[in-house]
């Protein structure tokens, strides 16, 4: 009889996901991971072919949540605008709740960057909002500006470069609300 499965694949990268937001992406080694689901490191290559295939898991399982919290979000908007609001609201929330894994989703290219295709995936609510809003021709330059304005905001943001006093949740709406009225015909 086989021995018992004493873990999943969906807990091996959830405790990825942790160690990395935890420790940066060069904490993240199968023996960490295996420490954290209670089980030894050579069992978790049944789970992923090694660390570089575990990363590249992490930014995926990243990127699906985000997406799916893109999603939520545009479809709490009324309105283009409104879904452009919750679109960027979302993202910088994200951005908070797992700084490492927004910065690996959305980093330079490398052997463990997300599938284009997901990318792509992931970016459709922004689209979709901004082709209502700007119509077909300009959606994409539009989707680009916004997400320019937002992901620039956000690095900044996440290394603490606001420095210089004031309400930073002010100084995002504000920003925001100028990058809209830039893009609104």
């Amino acid at each position: 009889m086989p021995a018992p499965e004493r873990t999943t694949t969906d807990a091996v990268i959830a405790a990825g996901r942790a160690i990395v937001e935890e420790g940066g992406a060069a904490a993240l080694t199968m023996q960490a991971v295996a420490e954290r689901v209670g089980v030894r490191a050579p069992s978790l290559y049944k789970r992923v072919a090694g660390r570089d295939a575990l990363l590249a898991a992490v930014v995926a399982a990243t990127l699906d949540e985000l997406a799916s919290e893109l999603a939520a979000a545009a479809d709490a908007g009324t309105d283009a605008r409104g879904r452009l609001v919750a679109i960027a609201e979302a993202t910088r929330a994200f951005a908070r709740r797992a700084p490492v894994g927004y910065g690996l989703v959305f980093g330079p290219p490398s052997p463990q960057a997300p599938d284009p295709a997901a990318l792509a995936t992931a970016a459709d609510p922004l689209l979709a909002a901004t082709r209502e809003l700007v119509g077909d021709e300009d959606a994409l330059d539009a989707a680009r500006l916004l997400t320019a304005w937002l992901h620039g905001f956000l690095a900044m943001d996440l290394a603490g470069a606001f420095r210089l006093g004031g309400d930073v949740d002010a100084a995002f709406a504000y920003g925001l609300d100028r990058i809209l009225a830039a893009i609104e015909p």
